[in-house]
């Protein structure tokens, strides 16, 4: 999806970094990874975000942050395993590097040691060690170093179905696990590694389950609250979006219970309840988060009804510059439901809250997606170069514009502009979505296009660290012998 402008805090517009949150690249008529049509508008980006509650309100303590009902109370020790939460990683052998490995096979060994990457061994073998391989894009080496980290904490490959105590760094690590994997689409390692924690309501995964000497007598849930989102959503990825539907609505409504007791007492005499007020603030946003997820699998089962209610309600209680992005967004998902008049309605709302100095680039691509939906290509085309000479780092818009180009019959001029967007930007240009366009703009030019993306894999081998899609649907080349 096209994005530009400025972004809600928490809900985010991958355009450089799918798949995300529900993101996918969906093929069009040709092929083509088709931006905005294709992805998830209200996306969550779960490694970004799973520090964000502590870094955006650093001051709200810990009672406030891990507030979750436990389930009824059992001493260590007198809880059947099938009431235990007892993980293990599924795995025995670390992921491999499918782009080293297809260039070795395609190209030689030479060109192969090419590929620079952060190993797990390049880093410390700790969570700063992590963060470093995620910053770095390293996410395989990334999963490789939390089986490492687990297997410590005796919860590593053939531990499944052992008792083993929790603690907060053990499930944030798990948690850090499931979203890389899910982010790389090994989505039946996910399924499996998941499973044991359900929803994260057995016991063991609570402070109270544990002796208070040893939390410091903290009180709720040991899981990040990203966590249960995560695994709400998870079958989303395995073809079940009503399952998570359900799991998400079960989600919201144990939010929404605890951000109304915060409103409650927010109205009580100064005091009465420490950080009342902040901590309604906190929940509120807790629960649109919970609302956004919900709203892509409304859009997932085109649930249509059900996406227009949430909307509705999620912009109602939006201020600027959030409430012009949402109406934005929906405004995207009417034009994929084929309501172009209650669209462009959407994307005039959406301008009458542009402020004085906010940037005009979300207007130019949703009149440029408008135009696309009414097949005025050359329009289209020219809305999306002017926004891309306004933010000129936004890598999707030479997406559009390709595909505008190749609409317009201009197949040769959509090749030029997709290679001298890579050749001015090669990093930031060797995302998923424009490879996967130009490599399909290579098959419909010629016979000779197995070469020419071999050219872009060695492109990918100098430049990039991981791909979140495979070689078979980035660069369409078979790399099995």
């Amino acid at each position: 999806m096209a994005s530009g402008g400025v972004e809600p805090n928490i809900s985010k517009y991958f355009a450089n970094d799918p798949p995300s949150c529900f993101d996918s690249l969906t093929a069009g008529e040709e092929g083509l990874s088709q931006g905005a049509m294709a992805e998830a508008y209200l996306s969550y980006d779960y490694l970004a975000s799973s520090s964000m509650d502590l870094q955006s309100q650093p001051n709200i303590p810990d009672g406030v942050r891990d507030l979750w009902q436990p389930p009824r109370r059992t001493a260590p020790g007198g809880l059947p395993p099938a009431n235990l939460t007892m993980p293990g990683v599924s795995v025995a052998t670390d992921l491999t590097d499918p782009v080293q490995d297809a260039v070795g096979l395609l190209v030689d060994a030479s060109e192969a040691q090419q590929r620079k990457l952060l190993l797990p061994d390049n880093v410390t073998q700790d969570e700063r060690g992590l963060r470093e391989l995620i910053e770095n894009g390293c996410f395989r080496s990334a999963v490789n170093l939390t089986a490492r980290l687990l297997t410590i904490k005796q919860q590593g490959f053939g531990h499944a179905g052992h008792p083993v105590k929790h603690s907060p760094n053990s499930l944030q690590l798990w948690f850090t696990r499931l979203a890389l994997l899910v982010k790389l689409g090994q989505y039946e390692i996910a399924r499996v590694e998941a499973e044991p924690f359900g929803a994260l309501s057995n016991p063991d995964v609570f402070y109270e389950f544990y002796h208070p000497d040893m939390h410091a007598d903290r009180k709720g849930s040991m899981a990040p609250f990203s966590f249960r989102l995560l695994l709400a959503e998870l079958p989303v990825y395995l073809g079940a979006p009503r399952v998570a539907l359900d799991r998400l609505t079960d989600l919201l409504a144990v939010v929404h219970q605890i951000r109304c007791y915060f409103e409650r007492t927010a109205g009580l005499p100064n005091g009465a309840v420490p950080h009342a007020q902040e901590a309604f603030g906190f929940w509120t946003a807790r629960e649109t988060r919970v609302l956004h997820s919900i709203v892509n699998c409304a859009l997932a089962v085109k649930d249509f009804g059900l996406v227009e209610q949430l909307m509705e309600r999620l912009a109602g209680a939006a201020a600027n510059p959030q409430k012009r992005i949402l109406l934005s967004a929906w405004g995207r998902m009417r034009l994929q439901c084929g309501d172009m008049a209650g669209a462009e309605k959407k994307f005039a709302e959406a301008r009458r809250l542009k402020e004085e100095k906010a940037s005009e680039v979300p207007d130019l691509i949703d009149r440029g997606l408008l135009a696309v939906a009414q097949n005025d290509f050359q329009s289209a085309f020219e809305l999306f170069q002017k926004a891309s000479a306004a933010a000129p780092s936004n890598t999707m818009l030479y997406n559009n514009m390709g595909v505008c180009l190749l609409y317009s019959g201009k197949l040769k001029e959509a090749i030029k502009l997709y290679e001298g967007a890579i050749e001015r930007n090669t990093k930031a240009c060797l995302n998923e979505s424009l490879l996967v366009n130009l490599s399909t703009l290579y098959e419909l030019e010629s016979n000779h296009a197995k070469e020419k993306k071999i050219k872009l894999l060695k492109l990918v081998n100098r430049h990039r660290a991981d791909l979140t899609v495979g070689l078979d649907v980035c660069l369409k080349l078979q790399t099995t012998v």
